[in-house]
Formats: structure tokens, C-alpha cells, sequence
């Protein structure tokens, strides 16, 4: 099958994420209408606000205080309306004890003498007849200066009570509980000034409230980008081959048309409630200023996301722009800084964050709608200057246009991309700063020598990686065939991956000891390597620095010819590679099917051919009933199965496959045992997994890797020779075997003894079961030959002979790697003896020896030997050990700790580790 390439593929990704985008923001509702509509209750709250202001907010105020304080309360329908004033305060109900009656106006001079700066003003009502009620409002109209800040009473308090008191009388009057109207307030005209300046609620609180409004997109789009970052997910499309560009584009162009639309509808929202701002200034001038804020707005969020790795801070994010944007509006004030007093440069610069931008040019409109008669700004007069000194004139909206469209493009989205490849993600994954100066970023022709800094760690140098010559001969073998490849420069066409001298060290982890792991060996195409190993034994990491997610420390590793350490190379390989990572990396929104039918977009297949192979790839991991269901639905191992048929998509050439079957029930993980069976023609897989009975089954190839080293590398049947402890051989007998006096089984256990050397590891009444060494291979032929002879003689019905399990061998490499890094570490753990004795010995020790134990009798001491199994995080523990015994003579001690006595009260000692095959 032909993948697509070049501007076809990026075009195809493009369509993918576009509607993958489209279809999470149509199943997350309520945040895209929140998104879309949050314009109109911004809108209305401003129309609707002229609240009464808490005392608190008053300047030099004392306390307790006061909202307000009314007379007339010996009028119940007067005690109606100072409670329905109360309760109707928009957007804060004022509570009863910041409100005080009295009964007439007397009162409540009395009480203003006594109490002065305890209430900021009074309402007197008087009821005239049942259809006349008469008012009047006390405020002390002196201004207050507090911080540099002017605080005006009338506006702010006057104007207030006076609404409120008017609102609620024609509504008591009139019976209409949700009458109202808007209002206007000018200043009285002046000689010199020979204007009229009308204030609205929006000319005060508009670049505030409009600049909250922007957030929501704000926070939306830069918590989106956060959670496919977080989850994974990103990296999940960047491993199988999107292109930067198409997952940028896409998410700019479905967030442009979200943004479109919500700022027509603010503009109309704003027409609708008959906004001089609106009405007046052209509609076109408006609407490009909120859209073309909001799209820098995006960008803003383009660049930050870069910065963020949890979604939950794209709120604390969002909340600092606002904050940041309402002070630079606080301190934007007598043209700050764009008057002549200021520089180019610190006009430059503050234009930069978009909120001061936008917040200017808003001015201006607010400005050309506050003088009565004025017709506002209109589409043709745009670039004319609209102060009466045009020497003084900075600012026009053309001017504001073309900064925010510079900021846009040449500005904060150049800076988004740069930043986005320049600053290490959580693996530390990042380009160098200069990454776009060289010819391969743009030509995509680099061939594959290693460079330094292409794909590298954050954190600068780490010391190099010190080799070690591996303890196994068939590793040794290994490793010096992929050297010898790699210095005639041999290039094998059987070979899918080659890894020669990869390693991986963390900078500040050699203080901790062998943290690094280093590798030599081949892959084989048509063929399924199972890399298996205990919990840190870095396999994940290994399959983390092949797939690019990982930067490397040394060495290098070609799949089908390309090195991982060229991004060029990786770009390469990214095409022609399926992952199935360890934890599900899903969209709970998205369907099976859609999952696949975008990573297939994703790898480049025709459009043709996507549904039937998404039909036929769900139809093999059984998925076909729950393709239409959303994955956040799944079981665990519904999730596993989709996993694996997204690693599968595409034909790859290499498929990782990390732990596939974890979850899945027998039947079902059979049915995908045979599904990785036949993938493997025609590709390399690379499977790790913890269940040995899997990695028998499916691996041609198995290495097994401890403490970030291969131990041992081959077939099941080489390691289970090798590794294991012998042959196991079960006799079973007849059943009527042990019925009668005559027929023990002491008889077998001593032709067991005397031909082989060895007793039986278990032993129940209808079987017997023998381990015998390597070392007595040679005799088994005749062994055996005579066993079946006699077994009329012994009672035996059945005989059977096999290898060590793989799980066996699994468990004597990780304790043997537990006990080289236990004795240089100097890990120990405590093993009490029947005797009392506690024992203190390195992690992974098999025969111990016991300090203190030697005699004239015994000048050997004794001995256990300690049995270990894997926890359920992986470590190693002791599940018991055996009775203590005399030390043999064929022994040699592989650790003496350098003090054996450590308690006095107690009997503590330090146990010397024995090499040790019993033979006898």
C-alpha cells in the first residue's frame, strides 16, 4: 500500500484533527456555547448594572457601616420597596444588617452627625396618596482621593440609589415586577469644553468585562491544548507522524471560526440592547477589533500552552492574563503610553500584550460615540485621527489593525511554534535554538550521521555512559556483531533495527549509582522480540529513545536504515512504526472508529481505503458492536484492544507492543495472541510484557534486561537451557500405587539418588517431582531407558520430562541483577532464622552463610539458602528459606561483608553470600 507524503499528507492530517477538534467541541456542549454565547450575559450584565455598591468599597469608610439608610418605615408599602431594592441589587442582594431605617429625614441627620462615614448615603421616601410616592437621595457629594485614585459620590453612589429607588417605585406602581430602562448621565456644559460627554456603563466597565469575555476562549482553547499534552495525547499523533503544521493549523482555523462567530455575535448583542458603541461606530470597525484581539488572544494561548504540562493551570494561567491585562488598563490612563511623552520603544513594547492593544483602540470608539451627535468612526474614516490636535495624534484604528495583525502572525504564532520546538517537553525532547538556521529543517535531507542537540536533554551535559562487558556470552556475541556491522558500516537487509552502544543517563543520577542503561544488539524483520525484565529494569525507556519520545545519551539506533538520532531520521521512521504504549493514550469523547479512522489519516493511508481497514482491524480485536460507542465508555481491556489496533494501522513496518494483553480476559487474549502472530510477517515487532507464558508462546527472539542491561539474549528453549535450573521430570503412578505395604516410593527416590543425585522437590501420593542439573544431561538417555524398563517395578503410569519454565529463568536473572547492585550499593534486607538469628543480606542472595555457626565439627559454619519471589510492584522479596545446613566443601564466597557482629543484645549478623550447585 502507497502512504501519502508531502503537501498531500499534511493536507490529510489538516481534514483529520480539524473534525477531530469539531467533534469534541460539539460533544463538550456546554463549554463551546459558553464559548459562543458568553458575549450576550456580559452584554446584558452591563445593561443591567447599576448596583448599589457594598460600603466597603467606599474610601476612608468606618465601621460597621452601611450600604444606605432610608426613612419612612412607618409606610408598609415604603418597607416594600427599600425590600424589594434589596433584593433586586444586581448581582449582590443586599443583606438586612447593612441597611437602616428610621422614620424621617431628622433621624437620619441626627444619626450622619453622630455616625459621620458610616453610610455613603440616604434614601427618604414619603407616600403622598395611593398613587404618588415621593423620594429624594442624601449623599455627601464631596470627592474622595485615596492612592492617587479620585472616588466620584455622584456616579458611584448617587446615581445607584437613585436607579434603584425609581426602578422599584414604578414597578410597585405599575405591577410589573421586571419593569425597567436605561439611563443616560452628561456632564453640564462648560465655555470651554463646548461638548457634552455622555457616560454609560460601558465607557467605564467595557475594556474590563470585554477582556474577561476573551477568556473564556482564552482559558478553553489553552486547557484543550494542556490536557493533549498532559494525556499524552499529542505525543501519542507525534509518534506516529503528524506534522506540526497540520496539528497547528488545525487547531487555529477551528478556534477562528469559533472566535468568528462569537464576536459577531457580540457586536449584534450589542446592537441588540442599543448600545451608543454599537449603533453608532461602524459595524466592521468593531467587529474587526474584538476578532482580530481574539485571534491574537489564540495565539497567546498557542505560546503559553508550551509552557504548561497540566491542564488545571490553564485557569491560574487565564486569571493572571486577566489580572495582568485589568492593571495595564488601570495604569493606561492620559494616553499612556501613547502620547508623545512616551518612546517608540516603550510603545512597542506594551503593545505586545494584546489586552493594551485592544484596550486602546476600544478607547478610541468609546471616545467617538461620547460626544452627542457624533456619528462614531466609520469603515472610511478609520485612519483618520480622531483627537482635535492631530500633532499629539498617535493612535488610529488602522494603525491598532495593523499592529494586532503583526502581533498575530509575526509575533505571538512565530513564537508559539518556535517554543513549542525549543523548549524540552517531559522527556525532554527539544530542538536546538537554532534549529530553523539549518538547510535539513527545510530541504528534509540530513542522511543519518548522529548530531549532537537535535534530539537532546534540557538540562545540558550528562557524563557519559561507562561500558561494561557483558557477564553473558551470548549478549557478548551479540554486541560484538553489532560492532563489527557498525565499523564496516555492513548493511544487513534482514535487519530492522540495529541498536549499537544506546544509552540513556539522567543528568545528577550518577550519584545514585548504575542509573543508565546501554544496549547492543539486532532486531530481525519477520520477527517478534519479546524484551522482558522486572519493574525498572528500563524497558520503557528503551522503547522510549526508538520511538523519539526519549533524547538518548550515546550510541545510536538504525531502524530500516534511518538513526533516531537525526530528526530527519526520526521523521523517517515515524512513517513506517506502530506504537501500543503501556497506559491507554485515548479521547474519551471519540469513538473506536474514529480513533481510527484519524491515526489512519495520520499515517498517510488513501481516504479509499480507510473505512475498510478500520472495519476490518476493529472486526480482528473484536471490536465491531462498540465502534460507534465513545472509548471513555471502555472496559480496560476494550481500551487495550483498540490500543493495538491503532499500533496496527497503517501497515508499519516496527511495532512496539508494551504490555498489549494487560486487562484482557483468557478468550480475548488468545484471540490477540493470533493477531500478533500473523502481524509479524512482513514487519518487525518488539513486544515486552510480564507474563512468561505469553513470551513462550510468541517470541522467536526473547532478551530479558535487569538493573538497564541485557542480560541474556536468544531463543526460550537456549534461555530456559542456560538459565534454568534442569530438567523438570514428573512420575506419576498408578492409583492403586501406594495401597499396598510393598510399594513405597522409597525405592524411586533411591534410583533417583543413586543414578542422578537428587531428591525429589515435591512429593504427593499420586506424583513425584525431580529437578536434574545440566551437568547430568549426558545420562539421562540411559537413566531413562531404565526407568521405563522398571516401571511395572516402581508403580510409575506416566513419565514426563521438560525444561525450566521461562518464568524460572526469569526470576534467576532479576535475582542475580538485584544482587550484583544489592552488593555494590550495599542493599540489604533482614532474614530471621528459626534459631533467632536475624541475618542481615544483600538483596538477590541465594546461599547465605550463616557468621558465628563454625566449630571444631563444622569449621564451615552453616548455611540456608533463601528463596525469593516478585511483589506486586516488582521488587524482589524473600518468600522463605530452608533449614539451616552444614556449608559443603565445593563452595566459594562471592560477598564478605566487612563487619559480620552487629547486635549484642540481640544476635544480628551481616551474612556472607555462597556460590553454590548442590551435586550431592
Amino acid at each position: 500500500m502507497t502512504l501519502r507524503e508531502g503537501m498531500p499528507l499534511l493536507y490529510q492530517q489538516f481534514i483529520a484533527l480539524f473534525k477531530k477538534n469539531l467533534l469534541l467541541s460539539w460533544r463538550n456542549k456546554s463549554a463551546t456555547c459558553l464559548h459562543l454565547f458568553s458575549s450576550f450575559f456580559f452584554i446584558f450584565l452591563i445593561f443591567s448594572s447599576h448596583p448599589i455598591p457594598p460600603c466597603d468599597d467606599k474610601f476612608n469608610t468606618k465601621f460597621p457601616c452601611y450600604d444606605f439608610v432610608w426613612s419612612g418605615n412607618q409606610s408598609r408599602r415604603v418597607s416594600d420597596i427599600v425590600s424589594a431594592i434589596m433584593a433586586n441589587n444586581p448581582g449582590r442582594p443586599i443583606p438586612t444588617n447593612k441597611v437602616k431605617s428610621f422614620k424621617g429625614p431628622e433621624e437620619v441627620d441626627v444619626w450622619f452627625t453622630s455616625h459621620p462615614l458610616h453610610a455613603p448615603g440616604a434614601l427618604h421616601f414619603t407616600e403622598r396618596n395611593a398613587t404618588v410616592i415621593s423620594y429624594g437621595v442624601q449623599t455627601n457629594s464631596s470627592s474622595a482621593t485615596k492612592r492617587g485614585r479620585t472616588e466620584d459620590p455622584t456616579f458611584k453612589f448617587l446615581v445607584p440609589l437613585q436607579i434603584a429607588a425609581e426602578r422599584e417605585i414604578a414597578r410597585f406602581l405599575i405591577g410589573d415586577p421586571k419593569f425597567g430602562w436605561s439611563f443616560g448621565f452628561k456632564e453640564f456644559p462648560q465655555p470651554v469644553v463646548a461638548k457634552d460627554v455622555t457616560i454609560s456603563p460601558l465607557n467605564l466597565m467595557g475594556p474590563v468585562f470585554f477582556l474577561a469575555f476573551s477568556m473564556f476562549g482564552f482559558v478553553l482553547q489553552l486547557g484543550s491544548l494542556a490536557t493533549e499534552k498532559e494525556l499524552k495525547l499529542r505525543q501519542a499523533m507525534t509518534v506516529m507522524g503528524v506534522y506540526d503544521t497540520a496539528y497547528w493549523l488545525s487547531w487555529l482555523i477551528w478556534e477562528g471560526i469559533l472566535t468568528f462567530v462569537s464576536s459577531l455575535l457580540l457586536v449584534l448583542f450589542g446592537m441588540m440592547f442599543q448600545f451608543n458603541f454599537f449603533l453608532k461606530n461602524s459595524f466592521f470597525v468593531i467587529f474587526l477589533l474584538f476578532l482580530l484581539f481574539q485571534f491574537n488572544m489564540i495565539s497567546l494561548a498557542f505560546m503559553l500552552s508550551s509552557f504548561i504540562s497540566k491542564s488545571s493551570s490553564a485557569t491560574t494561567v487565564g486569571f493572571l492574563v486577566f489580572l495582568i491585562g485589568f492593571i495595564t488598563q488601570t495604569v493606561a490612563t492620559g494616553g499612556f503610553p501613547y502620547s508623545s511623552t512616551h518612546s517608540l520603544s516603550r510603545r512597542v513594547i506594551w503593545s505586545f500584550f494584546p489586552p493594551n492593544t485592544f484596550s486602546a483602540g476600544f478607547q478610541l470608539l468609546i471616545e467617538a460615540t461620547s460626544v452627542p451627535g457624533s456619528p462614531g468612526i466609520s469603515w472610511s474614516k478609520r485612519d483618520v485621527c480622531s483627537k482635535m490636535d492631530d500633532a499629539t495624534c498617535f493612535l488610529t484604528m488602522n494603525k491598532i489593525y495593523i499592529w494586532l495583525v503583526r502581533t498575530f502572525f509575526s509575533g505571538l504564532c512565530v513564537h508559539s511554534i518556535y517554543f513549542d520546538n525549543i523548549i524540552p517537553n517531559a522527556s525532554g525532547v527539544r530542538k536546538t535554538i537554532i534549529y530553523f538556521l539549518k538547510p535539513s529543517y527545510w530541504t528534509g535531507k540530513e542522511g543519518n550521521k548522529v548530531e549532537e542537540g537535535r534530539i537532546c536533554s534540557c538540562f545540558g551535559s550528562v557524563p557519559p555512559v561507562e561500558h561494561l562487558t557483558p557477564d553473558d556470552q551470548d549478549v557478548l556475541e551479540e554486541e560484538t556483531l553489532v560492532k563489527k556491522q557498525a565499523m564496516d558500516g555492513t548493511v544487513v537487509p534482514n535487519i530492522a533495527v540495529q541498536i549499537h552502544g544506546l544509552a540513556k543517563m539522567y543528568p545528577g543520577m550518577i550519584k545514585l549509582g548504575n542509573q543508565s542503561f546501554l544496549l547492543c544488539m539486532n532486531i530481525a524483520k519477520d520477527q517478534l522480540f519479546c524484551l522482558l525484565g522486572p519493574n525498572g529494569a528500563w524497558k520503557k525507556t528503551t522503547i522510549s529513545c526508538l520511538t523519539g519520545i526519549n533524547p538518548v545519551t550515546g550510541g545510536d539506533a538504525l531502524i530500516y536504515g534511518d538513526s533516531i538520532r537525526s530528526s530527519v531520521g526520526m521523521s523517517n521512521i515515524r512513517k513506517m512504526i506502530g506504537v501500543c504504549p503501556q497506559f491507554d493514550i485515548l479521547w474519551d469523547a471519540l469513538s473506536s472508529e474514529e480513533h481510527l479512522h484519524l491515526f489512519a489519516s495520520i499515517k498517510g493511508l488513501p481516504p479509499v481505503s480507510i473505512k475498510p481497514i478500520a472495519e476490518k482491524l476493529l472486526a480482528d480485536v473484536k471490536l465491531t458492536g462498540a465502534a460507534k460507542i465513545r472509548a471513555g465508555s471502555y472496559c480496560g481491556g476494550m481500551k487495550r484492544r483498540l490500543s493495538v489496533a491503532i499500533a496496527l494501522i497503517g501497515d508499519p513496518k516496527l511495532v512496539f507492543l508494551d504490555e498489549p494483553t494487560t486487562g484482557m480476559d483468557p478468550i480475548t487474549r488468545r484471540h490477540v495472541w493470533d493477531i500478533i502472530q500473523e502481524s509479524k510477517k512482513g514487519r518487525a515487532i518488539i513486544l515486552t510484557m510480564h507474563s512468561m507464558e505469553e513470551a513462550d508462546i510468541l517470541g522467536d527472539r526473547i532478551g530479558i534486561m535487569a538493573k538497564g542491561r541485557l542480560r541474556c539474549i536468544g531463543t526460550s528453549i537456549r534461555l530456559k537451557s542456560r538459565f534454568g535450573t534442569g530438567f523438570i521430570t514428573t512420575v506419576s503412578f498408578l492409583e492403586n500405587k501406594n495401597n499396598g505395604a510393598g510399594n513405597s516410593p522409597e525405592p524411586l527416590k533411591r534410583f533417583f539418588k543413586k543414578h542422578l543425585k537428587v531428591e525429589p522437590i515435591e512429593e504427593k501420593k499420586a506424583f513425584m517431582t525431580f529437578v536434574i542439573p545440566h551437568d547430568k544431561e549426558k545420562l539421562l538417555a540411559g537413566f531413562f531407558e531404565e526407568l521405563q524398563y522398571r516401571e511395572y517395578e516402581f508403580g510409575i503410569s506416566d513419565i514426563q520430562l521438560g525444561l525450566a519454565t521461562l518464568e524460572e529463568v526469569f526470576l534467576n536473572i532479576a535475582r542475580w541483577a538485584e544482587l550484583e547492585s544489592a552488593t555494590a550499593e550495599g542493599t540489604v534486607v533482614t532474614l530471621e532464622l528459626e534459631s533467632g538469628i536475624l541475618v542481615e543480606i544483600p538483596v538477590g542472595a541465594r546461599f547465605v552463610g550463616i557468621p558465628g555457626t563454625e566449630n571444631a565439627e563444622n569449621p564451615r559454619g552453616m548455611m540456608v539458602e533463601v528463596y525469593w519471589q516478585q511483589d506486586g510492584s516488582g521488587s524482589m522479596c524473600i518468600s522463605g528459606h530452608s533449614p539451616e545446613m552444614r556449608t559443603p566443601q565445593n563452595f566459594s564466597v562471592l560477598y564478605e561483608p566487612p563487619s559480620q557482629v552487629l547486635g549484642r543484645t540481640q544476635r544480628r549478623v551481616r551474612g556472607s553470600v555462597i556460590a553454590y550447585e548442590s551435586s550431592d
